[in-house]
Formats: C-alpha cells, sequence, structure tokens
C-alpha cells in the first residue's frame, strides 16, 4: 500500500449506517461522532457513511448536520486499514494511520478541532483534568468500558428487543444510576466544598428564622429531579464560561475555616464524571436520550428508579452547545415527566449482580505473603518452569549498515539502553523472520514508537507489517521515523486491541505490560496466527473482562477454591517483578521461577487451543530483567508447513 495512492485534502471520517427495526437509525456509536462534530462545529473531517447492512443511508438525511460534507461508501470499497478495524474509524491525509474506536475517534475530532481553533476552550475542557478523559482502553479501565460499550450496548439491544426488556433495568443503566449518586471528587474541591458548608449554614438560618423546619427538606423524588444542585451547578457552568461561582468579598469565618476536611458536606453529580462537563457526556447522551425516549413511551414507571440519571440528563441540556449540536442531528430533547403513577411491577437486577459490578469498578485488594508455598505446591504436582533453548542466540542484525531512523539510539534513550534495546529487537525480529513468509501480514502490537515494527518492515520488504499502538503521540512518533525510511509496507493503527479485527499470520509484542500480553495471545489465537511475545510488568496481572487467572486448565484444576488459586497466581505475578539487576541473586532467582510459571501457564493456555509454545529466554540475559520470550505456532501449522530455517540476518551474505 503506497501513501500516494491514497493521498487525501482531509482526514476521512468513516461512520456506520444500518437499521435497527423497520424504522430507520443510526448505530448509537455514529449519532455519538456526529454529535460531537456538531457541538465542536468541526469540518475538518471528509464524512463517510458505510452501509453494513441493507439500506440507503438517504434515509438518515435528517440526523446529518447540514454542515459537514457527507459521501456514501460500500464495506468492500473502504482503504485496507479501516476494512481491518472496526467503526468509527479515522484515515489521515496520509492514508498510512487509521485511528479506530469510539473514544480513540472522539479524543482525535476534540484535539483536530482546538488545533484549529485554540480559542475552543470548551471543546478542549472535553477531555478533562490532565485530558485524560476515557483515555484508558475499555480493556483495562471498567469505567471506559461502562462508557463505550457497556450503556451503547444495552440501550441498542432494548430497541431491537423492545418488547421483552422495558420492564427490567440493563445492569448497566444501574451502574450509571449508583456511579451518579455517589460523592464526587474533583481537583482542590476543597475551596468548592467550604462554600458549600457556608450556603447550608446560612440556609439552615434563614429558613430557622422563617419558621419552615424541615418542610421545604422534605421533597417528592419529582421535585428533587427538577430541583437545582445550586453551587455544584455554578461551578460547572463557570468552568464552561457561561456562569460564575460567586466569590465571597472576605475569607470564610472562621468556624468554617476551623471545620476538617473529612467533615465538610461531599458535592454530588452534575455531569457523569463530576462537575464538569466533559467527553463522557458526550458519549452518555445520544444513549441515555434514546434509552429514556423509549421507556417513557412504554414504561414510564421506570424512571422512578432513575432520580439521578434524570436529572442528569435535565442539567446536561443546559451546557451551551448542546441545544444547537442536538438540532443539527435532529435530537429534541424532553423533560421526562412523573406525573403518571407508576406502570407495571419492575423486575430488579439482583443485588449480588449489581454489587458484584460495582465491586468491579473498584481496585482489586493487594494480596501479602510470600510465593514459596505456592511453588511448593506446584512442585508436588510436578510443576516447575523449564525454558526451551534458544535456536539462535548469536543471531544480529547488521546494526552497523541499518539506516539512522531504525537504531533505537535515535530519540532521548541512553547508550546503554540502547545496546539492550537492539538485544532484545536481535531476539524478537530472529522469531519473527523464521516465522515468516512473503505476503505474510505481521502486526506489532503495543507498538509504542516503532521499534520492533520499523525493523521488521525494514527486514521483510515483502510482508505486510502493522503498527498497533493505543497512544497517539508514540504512534504519530513511528509514523515519522517511517517516512524519513520511505517504507512502503507498512501501516498504523490507533486503537484499543479490540477495535481491529483484521486477518494477520504472525502477532509480535515486545514488553506487553501486565494483561496486554494475554489480550495479544488471545488475538493472535483467535485469529489463527502464530506469535512472538515478550511480557512485562506481570504485577499488573489481574482478573479482566474476557478472561481470568490462572489461563490454563491445568492450574485451575489445582485447586477447587477459585478466590484461594487466584490469590496464589496473583503472588506469583507480584514476585515475577522481582528481576531488577539491583536486587540479590537469590531473589532475582526467584523472580525468573515466578516468571517462568506465569508464562507456563499462559502457554498451556494456548495450547489448550491447539498451539505450539515454547517458554525461552531472550539472549544475552541481561538484555531486560524481563528476558522471557514465549513463541507459539498454531496446530494447522505443522514445522513443515511453516518451515524452520537457519536464519539469516538481512544484508549478511
Amino acid at each position: 500500500m503506497k501513501p500516494s495512492d491514497i493521498e487525501q485534502k482531509h482526514p476521512r471520517l468513516y461512520l456506520e449506517v444500518c437499521s435497527h427495526s423497520e424504522d430507520p437509525c443510526l448505530p448509537l456509536h455514529t449519532s455519538i461522532a456526529l454529535f460531537l462534530l456538531s457541538y465542536c462545529e468541526c469540518k475538518s473531517f471528509k464524512v463517510f457513511l458505510v452501509c453494513t447492512k441493507p439500506g440507503s443511508p438517504q434515509t438518515f438525511k435528517s440526523q446529518l448536520p447540514e454542515s459537514l460534507e457527507v459521501c456514501d461508501i460500500e464495506l468492500e470499497a473502504l482503504p485496507p486499514l479501516v476494512r481491518g478495524c472496526r467503526l468509527p474509524a479515522v484515515l489521515d491525509e496520509t492514508g498510512t494511520l487509521c485511528r479506530a474506536g469510539l473514544a480513540v475517534v472522539l479524543r482525535h475530532i476534540i484535539n483536530t478541532t482546538t488545533e484549529a481553533d485554540p480559542g475552543r476552550n470548551d471543546v478542549s475542557a472535553l477531555l478533562g483534568f490532565k485530558k485524560t478523559c476515557l483515555k484508558a482502553c475499555a480493556e483495562v479501565s471498567r469505567w471506559t468500558r461502562l462508557c463505550e460499550i457497556g450503556i451503547p450496548s444495552a440501550v441498542e439491544e432494548l430497541l431491537n428487543n423492545p418488547t421483552v426488556q422495558y420492564l427490567q433495568l440493563p445492569l448497566a443503566i444501574l451502574t450509571l444510576e449508583q456511579r451518579l449518586a455517589e460523592p464526587v471528587k474533583v481537583h482542590n474541591d476543597d475551596k468548592i466544598r467550604r462554600q458549600k458548608l457556608k450556603q447550608q449554614k446560612q440556609k439552615e438560618s434563614n429558613e430557622s428564622s422563617e419558621g419552615q423546619g424541615k418542610a421545604d427538606a422534605e421533597s417528592q423524588p419529582r421535585q428533587s429531579v427538577q430541583a437545582c444542585d445550586g453551587l455544584e451547578l455554578r461551578a460547572a457552568l463557570a468552568k464552561l464560561s457561561v456562569d460564575s461561582v460567586p466569590s465571597a468579598a472576605t475569607r470564610e469565618t472562621s468556624e468554617i475555616r476551623k471545620v476538617k476536611t473529612t467533615d465538610l458536606p461531599p458535592l454530588e453529580h452534575v455531569f457523569a464524571e463530576g462537575l464538569y462537563f466533559t467527553l463522557t457526556d458526550v458519549v452518555l447522551l445520544p444513549c441515555i436520550h434514546q434509552y429514556l425516549g423509549s421507556i417513557q413511551a412504554h414504561a414510564v414507571g421506570v424512571l422512578y428508579r432513575l432520580p439521578h440519571l434524570l436529572r442528569w440528563y435535565s442539567r446536561v441540556q443546559e451546557v451551551p452547545g448542546v441545544l444547537r449540536a442536538a438540532k443539527a442531528c435532529g435530537i429534541t430533547f424532553f423533560i421526562p415527566s412523573l406525573s403518571s403513577p407508576p406502570g407495571p411491577a419492575i423486575e430488579d437486577i439482583p443485588a449480588s449482580q449489581l454489587e458484584h459490578e460495582h465491586q468491579e469498578m473498584t481496585t482489586q485488594l493487594p494480596f501479602v505473603g510470600g510465593p514459596r508455598p505456592t511453588m511448593t505446591k506446584l512442585q508436588e504436582n510436578g510443576i516447575e518452569a523449564v525454558f526451551a533453548p534458544h535456536p539462535c542466540p548469536a543471531w544480529t542484525l547488521p546494526w552497523d549498515h541499518l539506516p539512522e531512523a531504525i537504531n533505537p539510539t535515535e530519540g532521548k534513550m541512553s547508550n546503554i539502553r540502547a545496546v539492550r534495546k537492539r538485544q532484545q529487537l536481535n531476539n524478537l525480529v530472529a522469531m519473527v523472520t523464521e516465522l515468516a513468509r512473503p505476503g505474510n501480514t505481521v502486526v506489532d502490537f503495543c507498538s509504542g514508537t516503532g521499534h520492533v515494527g520499523i525493523v521488521l518492515a525494514h527486514a521483510l520488504p515483502d510482508c505486510q507489517v502493522i503498527l498497533i499502538e493505543n497512544k497517539e503521540e508514540s504512534l504519530v512518533r513511528a509514523q515519522g521515523r517511517s517516512a524519513e525510511l520511505g517504507l512502503e509496507n507498512i501501516g498504523f493503527i490507533q486503537a484499543n486491541l479490540d477495535y481491529f479485527t483484521g486477518q494477520f499470520h504472525i502477532g509480535v509484542a515486545l514488553h506487553a505490560c501486565g494483561i496486554a500480553t494475554d489480550m495479544v495471545m488471545e488475538h493472535c489465537i483467535q485469529a489463527g496466527a502464530a506469535f512472538v511475545i515478550s511480557p512485562c510488568c506481570y504485577g499488573f496481572i489481574q482478573n479482566a473482562n474476557k478472561f481470568s487467572f490462572p489461563r490454563s486448565p491445568v492450574l485451575c484444576k489445582l485447586c477447587t477454591n477459585h478466590i484461594s488459586l487466584f490469590q496464589e497466581h496473583m503472588i506469583l505475578c507480584r514476585f515475577a517483578d522481582q528481576t531488577a539487576v539491583q536486587l540479590p541473586p537469590e531473589r532475582r532467582l526467584i523472580g525468573k521461577q515466578c516468571m517462568g510459571l506465569v508464562d507456563l501457564d499462559r502457554s498451556w493456555a494456548a495450547e489448550a487451543h491447539g498451539y505450539s509454545v515454547q517458554v525461552m529466554t531472550m539472549e544475552p540475559e541481561s538484555c531486560s530483567p524481563k528476558n522471557n520470550m514465549l513463541m507459539g505456532r498454531p496446530a494447522q501449522k505443522s514445522e513443515l508447513e511453516v518451515g524452520v530455517r537457519q536464519v539469516e540476518a538481512p544484508g549478511h551474505n
């Protein structure tokens, strides 16, 4: 794929178009992207509607902002990088960098808008404090998963099966309602909380003098939905430069100043992440709008269960620009009516299920103890870490003859670290070169700035290499290095792993942190691809929404108490990080054994899917404290089919 073949003047935004029922309706991810474009008044993208199901895009004209340049495109006509990703997706002007996935695309729209118009503070504020709103990938962040996947999926499922599900609140909706009911913490909130305390005391004094007592405090649920949060709402609007929080002419009284921070009144949610309107609210608004509209028409009694969500829905309509953007997208807001009596009985979500979901939103507690009891238990069952011999320990790339942009010394890397990085690359490139065949597609997962992928694209000119990375800054830097080298067999995708759906033959990852190693292995297994992975950060391993630990059936059978087994595995993971060179040799040896046991479990999990896996140590061992490497081949590709051959460094005779 040559960049010159698909160069374009503007980045292209690809959005899915289909129908949920007889009435045409845009998928929620598409509606969210269009709403954000309207809110930002962004005209930097050429929008393509991708027909994934029967139905003409022209039926959606009322939901498309008139200011956008919109075209239709068939699924088969998508550029290869976009075709290998879930929509929405953005292809840059060069045609070599694709951004895929809802959160990634929305954040890119915001950044593009502020780059074109630096004065749009209301748009830049959508990224939240430290610009991290929805930055964490859904595979790791349960909050991102709830907003990006859970709630849109729950609403679309309701729209697809309306007659069955109106009387049961979706778990994702209940989780959001529970989250909105909790007190919030915002940066430097001490001053706001003291102002709130001052207002509360002043209100109590006024009520006492007027003899109203507690009557005003005993409001009905419908009144709490309509009521204004006072200070919290004004603080939120002040952030948007619409209103201002009144500053006292003098300092607070000594009575207010002496109150401990722990005794100050909590702040209530105004918007989804606290006080301030962020990208999360933009994501949720089209979803909740459709959900509330549906249940108001069919099961109004459900609304009584969602007072905080209704209050949020009312508040978000007060944000400047929201009504304008909604009108451009054909969205007509409404104020939910609670005047009708409750409808039919509502089916409750089991409390245990909601509590489990709530616990998942919190950080898992660390486990205490050492690894020796677990290691002894495994040894008694004949399980020990075993490392396969390295097939080509002396193999090396011709670093002195490679272009400068390929060398890890490019950038700010120290000489010592650059030497170790070259040694690590020698190991991975040797294994991939052994597996690769002309015409193969090689995917460098968690590619960072492209140290592995760029070397592979240079060393394997007959293969297509794709770099996948969630961090935009790293991928843009890798793209610049690739352009300097003139590589034409390389592409870049900024996305979470789940948004990449393309076919490939070999997956590679250097120092994939925590469960990223397991996610890459899972992706390779699903694609039937070989893999070469160097794990890292074992201490960050934790149960994820797709799999739990230990991974292999062999270890899971050792104990019927799964909680205890999980705790034992986490202890191994924690001590697997004890391999730093400054540690005593005895501790580093235990750390290496724990690394081996964790990776043995991973290899057995892959073998349960028919893979042949080797766990080996990179050469030289000093190239990294995390020097394990897993190489796996799918069963359908035997050694004769893969062709085990002597590996020669590119450029060597």
